[in-house]
């Protein structure tokens, strides 16, 4: 059974990354489309994390999401890297959530790596699962934007919604307002370097749910 056909199985442990979510979330929108973002210094999280707080509170909403595969040239302008690769499409899932709240494992998994990615617009602390049983093909789901300092060691091992990170400030997660970023690898995405990609070229989605498929499936309340 091949990602994410495996959740229709009642024998696999499915549990949410974060406990005791309320209501419905904020849908926040990151995209070219907002004319916020391009406005605004795109590396002012702190402003970015002002608005967000705003826009739930008004809202009455408790956390937040932000797009798979959405369009993001505005916030990801001043990151070289990513203009000079026009890798603009999003291939996570960004969960809004208060800072230092816990992660939990999705599925039973094993910390394949875990580390700090220093630089501003960068992932800072992040750590990778694998998940391996002999009830689906083996993939990996990734975690970015964490507190450094209160990782797990690899080879760790998780069940199913054991708590093992927390979200980082923005001294510790590249610069980022509160939030991870949650992002699906298939063995072929692992193996093609997809761990150290958040983003995607226009030119690679038509393969790329052969790589990163969506999170949102993995992703329960």
């Amino acid at each position: 059974m091949i990602y994410p056909y495996l959740f229709y199985s009642e024998k696999i442990p499915h549990a949410p990354v974060f406990a005791d979510l309320e209501g419905a979330p904020l849908v926040a929108d990151l995209s070219c489309r907002n004319p916020l973002l391009s406005k605004m210094d795109a590396r002012d999280q702190v402003r970015l994390q002002r608005q967000l707080e705003n826009d739930m509170a008004e809202q009455g909403r408790h956390w937040g999401v932000a797009g798979y595969l959405e369009r993001r040239d505005s916030l990801l302008r001043d990151c070289p890297q990513m203009v000079a690769e026009a890798r603009f499409y999003h291939l996570g899932l960004d969960v809004i959530v208060p800072l230092g709240t816990p992660l939990h494992a999705p599925l039973d998994g094993t910390v394949e790596t875990a580390g700090y990615e220093e630089g501003e617009g960068n992932y800072g602390g992040y750590l990778l699962l694998c998940h391996q049983s002999p009830l689906f093909e083996t993939f990996y789901s990734f975690y970015g934007h964490l507190n450094p300092w209160a990782l797990p060691e690899p080879g760790s091992l998780f069940e199913a919604g054991e708590p093992f990170a927390r979200i980082g400030d923005f001294s510790e997660n590249g610069n980022w307002f509160y939030h991870t970023h949650i992002q699906i690898l298939t063995r072929k995405g692992f193996d093609e370097g997809y761990i150290s990609k958040g983003y995607c070229a226009a030119e690679d989605l038509g393969r790329i749910n052969d790589l990163c498929p969506s999170p949102i499936p993995l992703f329960r309340v």
